[in-house]
């Protein structure tokens, strides 16, 4: 039995990566898939592929190209989630700020630098025509912390998925004040490329399991109320998120990659663009 170590957010797209595990379906390959929950989202990620303390990620598309571009020996094998992201932007339920247009020039909350909450508040900003130049941040860690940050003030905004974010909207923690959905496909698989050179069966053995499951896990006989219960969401959320939510099974497209880079780059976040052969292997 080969153990491979994977990490990902303790979100709902990952329930088939759970699925997959508790009924044995990687060790039926002979694999043992080590899961790590990552609340703090994609910059701890890139971070632990950095360190070679995890083999695999399913992390957000636009981080992990950012990071391979600035030297992360990694390699995107896959679109795990080919629909946006939809980010919804939340002030504390009691702040001053109404609407997104009184937000410029506040402090966002970021989950740490290089994460998708810091790269998406740069394709807002965009978006509203707002100067990146001068945005502001808050490093908060985990979601705990954006509560924390927002509620005493010292941040204004916090951008996160909108669906899990919306049980602190419902108990009046947070107010959302807009949405931002990703302009591309939100989550991709990012493997080390020093373990997928030694281990390219495997990684394809693990591709071909988790996509038989998210092929079908739609059909899954009331996945919508095992997701609402396992993830403490309304019935009627988890709905309209499984409505808008498209799994991928395909590789990512080099047209689709340079789209990414040119945004990035356009917004100064990266300094210079990789190759589709650097940043994109074929497994």
């Amino acid at each position: 039995m080969k153990t491979i170590k994977i990490a990902g957010v303790p979100e709902h797209f990952n329930l088939p990566w759970h699925l997959c595990i508790e009924n044995g379906e990687f060790e039926e390959i002979g694999i043992a898939l080590e899961w790590t929950d990552i609340p703090e989202g994609t910059g701890k990620m890139c971070q632990l592929l950095r360190d070679g303390e995890t083999d695999m990620a399913v992390i957000l598309t636009e981080g992990i190209v950012k990071d391979i571009v600035a030297g992360n020996d990694c390699s995107i094998v896959q679109v795990y989630v080919e629909s946006p992201l939809i980010w919804g932007i939340h002030v504390a339920a009691t702040s001053k700020y109404k609407a997104l247009s009184d937000l410029e020039n506040t402090k966002v909350a970021i989950s740490r630098y290089g994460s998708g909450s810091h790269l998406m508040a740069y394709v807002n900003a965009q978006n509203q025509n707002w100067s990146t130049n001068t945005l502001q941040f808050e490093t908060v860690n985990t979601i705990d912390g954006a509560v924390e940050a927002l509620t005493n003030g010292t941040a204004d905004y916090f951008m996160w998925e909108r669906f899990m974010t919306k049980p602190l909207v419902d108990k009046g923690i947070f107010r959302r004040v807009a949405d931002c959905p990703t302009p591309w496909p939100c989550f991709v698989i990012a493997v080390r490329n020093e373990f997928l050179e030694a281990n390219q069966q495997s990684v394809a053995l693990i591709l071909e399991t988790i996509n038989n499951t998210t092929i079908e896990f739609k059909d899954i006989p009331s996945i919508d109320r095992t997701l609402a219960s396992k993830y403490n969401q309304k019935l009627e959320d988890i709905q309209e998120w499984l409505s808008l939510t498209k799994w991928s099974q395909k590789p990512l497209e080099e047209k689709v990659l340079n789209k990414i880079q040119n945004q990035l780059f356009d917004l100064k976040i990266i300094d210079k663009k990789g190759t589709f052969a650097e940043i994109v292997k074929a497994v």
